[in-house]
């Protein structure tokens, strides 16, 4: 399946190409303290062997912009090569002069035009920036946030909104503030010398029917490469579900370039947990595919065992964590569908609509479990091995099939 995009300028960004109706880009955050360098860059090539294609770093402080040489040394000791995105607020003007190789290495800079100076400052520091990007050629998102929007540009557009006969609603004319900051810097930037095709913009909200309103604005007013993000969307199922009630109508739109799922990791959680659900919003929309995937009944009065629950998580599981040796092996791998169905209702149906599925005994059903591939019936498992049996006929298929 192929979903018409809408169309906007490639920009390079270490290697990555993000828009021009080139694969939606996956990317994904730190949340280490940049500084220590060990510990970031063990993250960031945890991101990336887990899928992400681009990996933001806080860049904060004198300490933070001075890692990034020995974060990139590390990663390479890692063999790790994912672009790096440093996030800059306040000071970034200041970091950057300052520290010529993080400039240098970084392979994009994200700038708050909301955090980015207040006053006279604003203008000048948000320049130095770009002077910066456009010495090293580096491309730039201009990433506004509802949460940090530039109160200026707020209160002139307020201001003008009093005095019209019928003034629009509060909220109204915070979103076309949010579009506004992100055209008129991107227009700054491009006066300043910076190309077209080395900006990216990104308007965050935490409201998914706003981001839905504003990036559909921003689509229909402008070609730049589009970031896609719901801010502070919640831990959890809450943080996942509305990430993707909100990416999934606006890719389905064709609008989004690459995208970020901003999850709070729950105690002890792992990073990575957002690049996963990047990955299966991406592929379960048929836009892209990352690993094989697993189709699994909910289980239902015919399934009192938990037997096919646990087959089917440790397939999944096994299918993901296998996944960054196959790709190295094994083209196309990551389109293989499996199924692992729990009684006999369904359960020989869906086995045949995969590459390879297997039918488990249901409550009462003969202890016997066929396994289909590719429509048909290839052999019937029986007795304690059934689970590493299947996994055997799984590798097979792979090495026979995607060589």
């Amino acid at each position: 399946m192929s979903l018409e995009r809408v169309k906007t300028k490639a920009v390079d960004i270490g290697g990555v190409v993000v828009g021009g109706c080139k694969p939606v880009v996956v990317q994904s955050m730190t949340n280490t303290d940049t500084a220590d360098a060990i510990r970031t860059a063990i993250q960031v090539t945890e991101l990336a062997q887990a899928g992400s294609e681009l990996v933001r770093l806080t860049v904060n402080n004198q300490d933070s912009a001075a890692a990034i040489p020995e974060i990139i040394k590390r990663m390479q000791d890692m063999n790790c090569s994912v672009p790096l995105v440093g996030d800059f607020h306040y000071n970034g003007h200041k970091l950057l002069k300052e520290n010529p190789d993080c400039a240098r290495l970084l392979s994009k800079y994200r700038i708050n035009p909301g955090n980015v100076g207040r006053g006279k400052k604003r203008d000048e520091q948000f320049d130095q920036m770009i002077e910066i990007a456009r010495e090293h050629d580096k491309p730039v998102r201009i990433g506004v946030n509802w949460g940090s929007l530039d109160q200026q540009l707020l209160a002139r557009m307020l201001d003008k909104n009093a005095t019209l006969d019928q003034p629009e609603a509060l909220s109204t004319i915070t979103k076309k503030a949010v579009i506004a900051s992100a055209l008129e810097s991107a227009a700054r930037a491009e006066s300043l010398g910076l190309a077209k095709n080395k900006i990216v913009l990104s308007c965050k909200m935490s409201g998914v029917q706003d981001l839905i309103e504003v990036y559909q604005s921003l689509a229909a007013q402008s070609d730049y490469a589009l970031h896609l993000g719901l801010t502070e969307a919640g831990m959890g199922s809450k943080g996942i579900v509305a990430s993707t009630a909100a990416l999934a109508v606006l890719l389905q739109q064709g609008i989004g370039d690459t995208i970020r799922i901003s999850l709070t990791p729950e105690p002890g959680g792992k990073r990575t947990q957002e690049v996963i659900v990047a990955q299966e919003i991406l592929q379960t929309m048929g836009l892209r595919a990352f690993t094989p995937a697993v189709v699994a009944c909910p289980g239902c009065g015919r399934t009192t065992s938990e037997y096919f629950q646990e087959l089917a998580q440790d397939i999944q599981h096994y299918l993901r964590d296998k996944m960054p040796e196959w790709k190295q092996q094994y083209s196309g791998v990551e389109n293989l569908s499996v199924a692992v169905m729990g009684c006999v209702v369904n359960g020989p149906g869906e086995s045949k609509h995969a590459n390879i599925g297997i039918s488990l005994p249901g409550t009462g059903e003969k202890p016997v479990a066929p396994v289909y591939i590719d429509g048909e019936k290839d052999v019937t498992l029986k007795g304690e091995n059934i689970a590493s049996e299947f996994q055997s006929i799984i590798d097979q298929y792979i090495a026979r099939t995607y060589a």
